[in-house]
């Protein structure tokens, strides 16, 4: 079985969505697609079947106060507009096709990170596509997001704890992958200053995600060290923009050229996905 792994990256996800517009627009499907933040935000329009709707709907709304600002923080404690983003969008302004997603028969799975045990946390994406409330948890970055709560446990974004959840769908069967990364061949995660300071105010009311935030950098390192080794044993196909992004992208053409940089990725490797599958 062949596995669609996504990692996440906010705005860095229009490459994704260009890759996996090629795929729709070449008639390729995936029996397993899994992915956090971002990356499974994005895979939903994928699975409806929507060519490019998450670019139409970034250009749009990017930019308005709705969607991002520090308006949004001030009233509601998100830098993102919740409601706006997760409702007002897909339910009113660029409709989603909730019939089409919900006939997919595959697996879709978006990881998130329990507040609780700062643990990885896999949760089935078809099950609340009304509310979206599994898609809000996966994106839920603190400092931009409060913990989204499901089930009575709160949950903040997936690529915290695991920025690409490859191993998982190792371990649902994938033996192959087709991975969608978001930053360059050869980007090395450092330790930030804003993840020391974002684990100092996590650690008492969420002492368990002081290291997760500690250690992110370790770990994403050691991802992609695994993920160039399953690449080069011919077990991944693996995508990479060719140049950095910017995860808060403000410029609609800058948007589109990202967008078209992955879209045109992904044509140029049609033939060698489709062998590959």
């Amino acid at each position: 079985m062949t596995g669609l792994v996504l990692e996440g990256g906010t705005l860095r996800g229009l490459f994704s969505a260009g890759v996996m517009d090629a795929f729709l627009e070449a008639g390729i499907e995936f029996p397993y697609i899994i992915g956090v933040s971002a990356g499974i935000a994005n895979a939903v329009s994928y699975v409806s079947k929507q060519y490019g709707r998450t670019l139409d709907y970034l250009q749009k709304y990017r930019n308005d106060k709705r969607y991002m600002s520090m308006r949004n923080l001030i009233k509601d404690g998100s830098y993102f507009g919740l409601d706006f983003a997760f409702n007002t969008i897909p339910n009113e302004l660029v409709p989603f096709d909730y019939d089409t997603f919900l006939q997919y028969k595959g697996t879709l799975i978006a990881g998130v990170t329990s507040a609780e045990t700062g643990r990885m946390v896999y949760l089935n994406e078809l099950r609340d596509s009304r509310t979206w409330e599994i898609l809000r948890a996966s994106c839920a970055l603190p400092g931009y997001f409060p913990p989204i709560v499901i089930d009575g446990k709160e949950y903040y974004d997936g690529g915290l704890r695991c920025p690409v959840p490859y191993a998982k769908a190792v371990h649902d069967g994938c033996d192959k992958l087709v991975i969608i990364l978001t930053n360059p061949e050869g980007y090395v995660r450092k330790l930030k200053a804003s993840y020391v300071g974002m684990a100092e105010m996590l650690k008492h009311k969420y002492p368990a995600l002081q290291d997760v935030f500690l250690t992110r950098f370790k770990v994403y390192n050691r991802q992609i060290k695994h993920i160039e080794a399953l690449e080069k044993e011919g077990k991944a196909i693996v995508f990479r923009p060719a140049r950095s992004l910017n995860s808060f992208e403000k410029n609609t053409d800058t948007m589109r050229e990202v967008w078209q940089m992955g879209k045109d990725a992904g044509t140029l490797r049609l033939d060698e996905i489709k062998a590959f599958m």
